[in-house]
């Protein structure tokens, strides 16, 4: 079997927070396609990933697909000089994602027992409410309730002030906040804390957007209002001295590595003992072959890992067939309780009833795109 062909698919779709999603089809001359996923949180970075997914194609044009491990060091240092975070890495993540998908479906078995069998039957999750929905009492509660009630034992949320308007126009943050929003911060987790219930876990996600004082500040008032489960990723991840810093000063747990690409980015952070969890993302970190490595370096050190998901169903998919091999597992990531939003993008229906994912033991990782609504919806590119 030979490596064909590498089309992105860049395709609107309601579901998706940013208005589009990024899959990656790699195809072979047996008749047997992958499918991987790069979403992206802008939309220069996933016109950018569109142009280097051409690129990559023709590096791995008539390879063996089979050759997964040897094909990632084949891309991954074809990037060398661009260096191992960002763009680069996630293109690799995309076509190992793709790759290990037609390797299971060559051989007839789900991803999962390729990468050793199940060490559990389904995957727990934690979810995001819909925080437009946040415009009163009533409908945060609401809100809250319904995630309660779907079953889920876990929730996320940022509480702070939106800042994104600023930053697109100014190009940076300053890394504050200002006490009206932090007290508006610390009264929505305490709303939501009384409504989720004491069995529940609440989880802040700060963005990685603030500075060592502002991060410590915030946490603590945090950890006062609504007794909060993790504070995840306080401060940028281009300083590991910062990260350790608010460690050293709060009591809550720290989540860290949406932004973390590789095994070599997650080490320091492990052997400098800087987090409580880790949170890789399977689409941008490396793809299943990097996230069962990062998963097996994190066991050593008794860290629970926790995907991170802001894409669509491919990202889910991939980081629950690798979640259900690794011991030291906590919940994987989904934007929505109620996954039904890519119901329009594949024929495969994703069961999470009472907030755990089932994976159907099906050859490679278990879905069908719906490819007429991608071909209707696929974004022109210039």
């Amino acid at each position: 079997m030979k490596i064909t062909g590498v089309r992105p698919w860049l395709v609107k779709a309601r579901s998706s927070y940013w208005g589009e999603y990024l899959f990656v089809e790699v195809s072979t001359d047996a008749g047997i396609s992958g499918w991987g996923e790069i979403t992206s949180t802008t939309r220069i970075a996933n016109r950018a990933l569109c142009s280097i997914l051409q690129q990559v194609g023709e590096q791995i044009s008539g390879e063996d697909p089979s050759q997964i491990e040897r094909l990632w060091h084949k891309l991954f240092r074809g990037f060398t000089y661009m260096g191992s975070r960002g763009a680069a890495c996630e293109a690799v993540s995309a076509i190992d994602i793709a790759l290990w998908d037609i390797r299971g479906k060559a051989l007839g078995l789900p991803v999962y027992e390729l990468l050793g069998g199940a060490v559990r039957s389904e995957i727990s999750l934690y979810t995001h409410p819909d925080q437009s929905k946040f415009t009163s009492r009533e409908g945060i509660v609401a809100e809250i309730r319904a995630i309660v009630d779907s079953g889920h034992t876990g929730l996320k949320f940022d509480p702070f002030a939106y800042q994104g308007e600023r930053e697109q126009r100014d190009g940076y943050l300053d890394g504050g906040l200002t006490r009206k929003d932090e007290r508006d911060a610390a009264d929505l987790t305490a709303l939501i804390r009384e409504t989720a219930g004491p069995h529940i876990d609440v989880l802040i996600d700060a963005h990685g957007r603030f500075d060592v004082p502002t991060a410590i500040r915030l946490c603590r008032t945090l950890e006062e209002a609504g007794k909060i489960d993790w504070f995840e990723e306080p401060c940028p991840p281009e300083s590991l001295d910062a990260l350790r810093q608010v460690r050293e000063k709060v009591s809550a747990a720290i989540s860290w590595g949406e932004r973390g690409h590789t095994k070599w980015d997650f080490a320091p952070v492990l052997e400098g003992r800087l987090t409580d969890y880790i949170m890789p993302d399977v689409t941008w970190t490396g793809g299943i072959t990097e996230l069962k490595k990062i998963s097996a370096l994190a066991e050593a050190y008794y860290v629970p890992i926790s995907p991170h998901d802001a894409g669509g169903p491919v990202n889910i998919l991939a980081g629950a067939h690798v979640m259900m091999t690794v011991p030291n597992f906590y919940k994987l990531e989904t934007s929505s309780w109620d996954l039904s939003g890519y119901n329009e993008l594949m024929h495969t229906r994703l069961d999470n009833a009472n907030g755990t994912l089932k994976l159907p033991r099906v050859p490679g990782l278990g879905i069908e795109m719906n490819r007429d609504y991608l071909e209707a919806n696929e974004v022109e590119l210039a």
